[in-house]
């Protein structure tokens, strides 16, 4: 994907929920309009991600792939994400 990210999270070999967690974390860091490139293995973390998203109003989910038992994605913060 050509969509450069602001940040990394390397989330490979954590199982659930720490993945989400730690995304979370990073996301509070970041400026508002970043993006955050996660990197997974926990297949639990897609639906993770999808139900984070789906219920915040301070996050986008701008991509997210699965390729090789490895999950990825690009998030994008918006308003102030505790």
């Amino acid at each position: 994907m050509a969509l450069q990210p602001d940040d990394v999270l390397d989330a490979r070999g954590l199982h659930c929920p720490l993945p989400l967690l730690k995304a979370k974390q990073a996301l509070a860091r970041l400026d508002t309009g970043a993006v955050l490139y996660v990197m997974a293995t926990d297949p639990g973390s897609w639906k993770d991600f999808e139900t984070f998203v789906g219920q915040s109003n301070d996050v986008e989910l701008v991509s997210r792939e699965e390729a090789e038992d490895e999950y990825r994605y690009w998030i994008r913060k918006g308003a102030a994400v505790t």
